[in-house]
């Protein structure tokens, strides 16, 4: 019953996703049909992942991990009016706190920038725009962290569909500006307005969930309790997961830096391919992730560690299931896939073959990124941040130094390349730090689901291959190809009597 509801959980978060996904690569190729791999591109993806540093740190990311377990402990064992209060007094500081950092991060945009992408100093003209324009996206910033709160306590209250889906409105707010405003406007000043229709997006996002927020009875107020044992206790927490989990963002500033000093366009490949490389892990990783964190932090809550063990168990083989298709998927049809998205406009053949070969170190990764994600949250849920950051650190300066060192040989793939690398060094070290504080991790069926699925994950890429090069239209090669692939995976799956087969039909059936 429990992994039911997991998979129920699994499946609406899930869904949600996929229709955000397809919203956001339809936005990307508006965005790289005007801008292509132009200097308006690199200062626009530069400008937008400062921000996109802060809201992982105080939004989804180290914020989530700490909140959802403390949140999770008040809904479960206290009243709803102690809890109202606790949830009441976590939102007025947090939006204090974001509002400070707004303004100074505005302030000193420039040494940001700087610290990002030190080789737009070369450039002056692309500097000064990228300065501008984190200036006009980072107020954003404070809408998305404050959707991201809503996010995870819509999550606790078990509504995981509307959360996933609500991200939406960032991609509708700029695919409406690109298709209505853009046109009628110089490209100094499309690119400009492209990063105040991110604030606007920003604004729909938090409402959207504030209305699903207030249907379940609950309400936002300001209260102001720094000594709440509530809110000590997430900042205790919060403060080491800070570096923890938001080691993929620091990682990509990292490699803004490195891309920055290298050739025009080395900055928007490394977006559009982590972008490709993003969607199955949103739809499959993220998605399991999500729902269970909470999960596990109620069976921590209630001292069922039987519970919380098979559900760790259960998310690391339907992660596996679900990753290492789509690993191949990417790596053996990423190029015909890319053309189709966005070779167009600015966005040529030249772009597209370097998008490509980024694409392919970024998907070797996908699995350790999944699995890294799940264990983290494993060890956030027993509210031990300690390991995890402790491990953040010894990786983000091995990929600090992989990034220098690779990007000397193999270009922009370099940086890809490195991610990958230190993600799987990041894994292991969870895996063996997990297994020997915490629980040992029953091996035997993650190995057989994982023999299994590789095994129709290699006859998947093959007949995708074959599939993509027997038709000349790439608009119909690419989904024969990726159809006959699902089926031959499905069809493997089946002969080998893969039990998370099960779960994924049972998901498609119902939502």
């Amino acid at each position: 019953m429990k992994n039911k509801v997991l998979i129920e959980q699994v499946g609406e978060t899930a869904c949600g996703t996929v229709l955000s996904r397809i919203l956001g690569y339809i936005r990307d190729m508006l965005v790289a049909n005007i801008f292509g791999t132009s200097m308006y591109a690199d200062a626009f993806y530069v400008a937008f992942r400062i921000p996109n540093l802060f809201r992982r740190m105080f939004g989804e990311g180290s914020f989530s991990a700490a909140f959802v377990p403390v949140f999770s402990e008040y809904l479960h064992t206290r009243g709803r009016s102690e809890t109202q209060k606790f949830l009441n007094s976590v939102f007025t500081i947090l939006l204090i706190l974001l509002l400070i950092i707004n303004i100074l991060c505005m302030i000193f945009s420039p040494f940001l920038i700087k610290l990002a992408a030190g080789g737009f100093l070369n450039e002056p003209e692309k500097m000064q725009l990228t300065i501008k324009l984190t200036r006009l996206i980072f107020p954003s910033m404070i809408f998305m962290c404050l959707s991201a709160f809503l996010l995870a306590v819509l999550n606790v209250l078990h509504s995981f569909f509307l959360p996933a889906l609500a991200p939406s409105t960032l991609n509708l707010s700029e695919i409406f500006y690109i298709l209505v405003f853009c046109p009628l406007l110089f490209p100094e000043d499309q690119i400009k307005g492209l990063s105040i229709s991110v604030i606007i997006g920003g604004v729909f996002y938090f409402f959207v969930q504030y209305i699903e927020f207030k249907k379940l009875k609950w309400r936002l107020n300001f209260y102001i309790n720094f000594k709440h044992p509530g809110v000590k206790k997430i900042i205790f927490l919060m403060i080491p997961s800070i570096i923890g989990l938001s080691v993929d963002q620091i990682n990509a500033l990292v490699d803004s830096r490195c891309a920055s000093s290298m050739e025009h366009g080395a900055v928007s490949v490394l977006y559009y391919s982590n972008r490709l490389m993003q969607m199955p892990l949103a739809v499959f990783g993220f998605a399991i992730v999500t729902a269970i964190l909470p999960s596990m932090s109620k069976s921590y809550a209630k001292k069922d560690l039987t519970t919380f063990n098979n559900f760790l168990n259960y998310s690391i083989r339907l992660t596996i299931f679900s990753i290492l298709p789509s690993m191949t998927g990417l790596i053996v049809i990423g190029l015909p896939i890319i053309k189709i998205l966005f070779e167009r406009g600015e966005f040529n053949s030249l772009s597209a073959i370097m998008t490509n070969k980024v694409l392919i170190y970024y998907s070797l990764g996908l699995p350790a990124y999944a699995l890294t994600k799940i264990f983290a949250n494993a060890f956030y849920s027993l509210q031990n941040t300690k390991t995890p950051v402790k491990i953040a650190v010894t990786v983000m300066i091995l990929h600090a130094i992989l990034c220098i060192v690779l990007m000397q040989y193999m270009g922009v793939s370099g940086l890809a390349f490195a991610t990958s690398i230190s993600s799987y060094v990041n894994l292991i070290l969870l895996i063996l730090c997990f297994e020997k504080r915490i629980y040992k991790i029953d091996f035997r069926q993650i190995m057989i689901s994982f023999l299994k699925s590789s095994l129709a994950s290699i006859v998947t890429g093959i007949i995708a291959f074959n599939m993509c090069k027997t038709f000349n239209n790439l608009f119909i090669a690419v989904p024969v190809a990726i159809l006959c692939g699902i089926m031959a995976f499905i069809t493997v799956s089946y002969i080998l009597k893969s039990e998370e087969l099960k779960v994924f039909i049972h998901i498609f059936l119902n939502k």
